[in-house]
């Protein structure tokens, strides 16, 4: 059970990293925000990056917001595989 738990964890978390590269690719080939396909990621990934862009302003016009959103994902992902395997 904790395999297919973890397999689980695994596809999600991938997920959503992908899902933050594709939106931060859109954004640097000038995908028209209000492209379906732009809007949909955006739907999926702002929740995410808004908060921590509170915290970590653009630095030379650079967003480092997806960069540290998918750390933390990942970390969160290592922490919850680590808890099902017993490690914690």
């Amino acid at each position: 059970m904790p395999g297919m738990l973890i397999s689980l964890i695994d596809a999600l978390v991938n997920l959503y990293v992908l899902l933050i590269v594709f939106y931060v690719f859109t954004s640097w080939i000038g995908l028209d925000p209000w492209h379906p396909a732009r809007r949909l990621l955006a739907s999926a990934v702002e929740p995410v990056l808004n908060p921590l862009r509170r915290y970590l302003p653009p630095v030379g016009g650079l967003d480092f917001s997806p960069l540290v959103a998918i750390l933390l994902i990942e970390l969160a992902g290592q922490f919850l595989r680590a808890l099902l395997m017993g490690w914690f």
